[in-house]
């Protein structure tokens, strides 16, 4: 009987880190579309994809994650250029890519 305790924290666990992820994906989505529109250049793939996490100390003392995404985005149509964010929790910390023509549209 412990072990199916153990079992469903440990999903539970899980499932919660999957879902943080899911949301964090979802958040630096739409700060890369929002870039790209803002700068006037196309953003391609339609995606953002993770490429590093690291646990941090937040401003309250508790441990979380620090997500960097990375996208895609074309100036003409022609060429490729790489763009990347990093997130904590919901908040943007650090950003590369397409310069918007109003820094205040980005968000």
């Amino acid at each position: 009987m412990p072990s199916l305790i153990f079992l469903m924290i440990f999903g539970a666990a899980a499932f919660s880190f999957w879902s943080a992820g899911r949301a964090a994906a979802e958040r630096a989505e739409a700060v890369g579309r929002d870039a790209c529109r803002a700068a006037g250049v196309q953003w391609l793939d339609q995606s953002v994809h993770a490429i590093g996490l690291k646990v941090i100390r937040r401003e309250s003392g508790w441990l979380g994650f620090e997500r960097t995404f990375r996208f895609d985005y074309s100036i003409d149509g022609e060429d490729r250029h790489v763009g990347r964010l990093v997130l904590r929790g919901e908040r943007l910390i650090a950003f590369s890519g397409p310069i918007a023509r109003e820094p205040s549209q980005l968000h």
